[in-house]
Parts: C-alpha cells; structure tokens; sequence
C-alpha cells in the first residue's frame, strides 16, 4: 500500500471533495443490458404513445445493517428513530413510481475494521438476510466516498456476488446527520438507484445514448452544489440537476423521471423479481 503525504490544507480539501458515489463503473455486458432495455422501452413508447409499465408496483424488503466502531453518533451508531427517518426518505422518494420499501429488520454491530468499510464480504456475508429481491442497506462512518451500491445482474443465491448485492452508505449522511449539504438522506435513494439499475445521468457524457434513459438530457460531467440552468450538452435541455442519479447537494434533489421508473421496472423483472 502507498502513502501519500498531506499538508493539513490539503487533508481540509480531500475532505471537502469526498465523492458522491463509488458505485463500480457497469461492466459491458451490464451496459448492453441498459441499450437492449432502452430499445425496448422507446420501441414500445412509438407504438402505444405511452411509457411501459412491466409491473404495476414493486414492493420489497430493506434490511438496515448498523456498523460503529463505538455506541455513539460519531462511532457510526444511528438511532431507531433516525432509521425511522430515513425509511420516510427512502418511500417518499420512490413513491410517485409505485415503488415502496417495508423494515423488515434492523442490527447493530461494533466492529472497528468493518466501520471503515474494512473485509466487505465477510461483513455482508455475516449480516445479510433475504433473497435477491430484498436491498440490505449497510451504515459505515469511515468510508471515501458517500456511498456506493451494485447494479442487478445474473448471480446465484449464495455467490460472493449474490452476498456483495446491497448499498454501503457513511452514516453521516442520514437525515439530520453531520454531512453538510448531503444530510437529507438522499444518498441511500440515489445508491438504491444503482440497486434498480439506474445508471449516473452523466454516464456516457455528451454521446447520444448517455444513461440509456430517453428522457434524461445528456449531461458531460456530474454536477456539484445545485447549478440551476447549466448545460453541458447541446441540444436536448438543460442538465438534469435535480435528478437523483446526478451528483448535485442533497437539498438540490428532486425526481426520477417517467423513462427512469420505467427502467427500474425493467431491470427489476429481469434481475430481482
């Protein structure tokens, strides 16, 4: 492993600049996946004048793992009532989209190697419950980024794949936690996201096929703060910086698009349900 050396300055920057997500980029396959769905979808759209809808609504698990190194907020230990909170954000977010989310279970571990996101697959493989169609969602307090989750894809029950399934999510980003400007609870819905099988809205940049969603603008790079108006693509509309796939602050958040539920309905009757 390699050091590097810091001045405090820039300790205060890396800090400052802690990335959104780290979800791992798709894979080809997974990528050709979203372009065989989007053929589909739009193909679909031209000829009924309407978005598909494989399924009416999807209703499932989520199972809230807590990881401290210690019993106190700034260990990592959320509360009952935060984790209240944050299945509120959770269900608020995906409900105009027929999707919802039920507490099947909640545990608590002190652990200090698995609270700085230390040995995953031992921890997710201690603690996960359910089957591919349940999200287990894992709070860390040290972690380099805000989050980060894995697209469905074909596994079998009981693969490392099968127990990596799930979002990691620092645990100051619940809502009313200590992450300036992502405290709302937004980041567990935008790594959930990723679980359904959305893509960034910057993915692909300016190329035509973007995030192999029809109605997310394409968009160059992700977005920081919440820059109203900017457009980094021609044509097709201003970037879509109240998307929940975006990078924007927590504050800043606001939809899915129709042709996004669509694809999370897609991608859930193919890989979850």
């Amino acid at each position: 492993m390699q050091f590097k050396a810091f001045t405090i300055a820039a300790l205060v920057a890396s800090a400052a600049a802690k990335q959104r997500c780290a979800a791992p980029a798709p894979t080809e396959q997974q990528i050709e996946a979203s372009r065989q769905m989007k053929i589909q979808e739009d193909n679909y759209a031209a000829v009924a004048g309407e978005s598909m809808h494989i399924q009416a609504t999807i209703n499932t698990n989520v199972y809230w793992h807590v990881i401290a190194s210690a019993r106190t907020v700034a260990a990592g230990w959320l509360s009952n009532a935060t984790l209240d909170a944050q299945l509120d954000v959770l269900n608020e977010a995906y409900a105009p989209h027929g999707i919802s989310f039920n507490d099947a279970g909640r545990d608590w571990t002190i652990n200090s190697n698995w609270a700085q996101d230390g040995a995953e697959l031992a921890m997710k493989k201690a603690l996960r419950k359910g089957t591919y169609k349940d999200v287990n969602v894992y709070f860390v307090p040290t972690l380099d980024a805000f989050g980060y989750a894995y697209l469905p894809d074909s596994v079998s029950t009981g693969s490392n794949a099968f127990y990596r399934d799930g979002c990691t999510i620092l645990s100051s980003t619940v809502p009313g936690g200590s992450e300036t400007n992502f405290n709302l609870g937004y980041t567990v819905v935008h790594e959930v996201g990723h679980w359904l099988g959305l893509l960034h809205t910057f993915e692909g940049g300016c190329s035509g096929s973007g995030d192999m969603v029809s109605d997310t603008p394409a968009e160059r790079s992700q977005a920081s703060g919440c820059p109203v108006g900017r457009d980094t693509c021609s044509g097709g509309g201003v970037d879509p910086i109240h998307n929940y796939m975006d990078y924007s602050d927590d504050p800043c958040y606001e939809e899915f698009t129709a042709g996004q539920q669509t694809r999370m309905y897609s991608q859930w009757n193919t890989y979850r349900a």
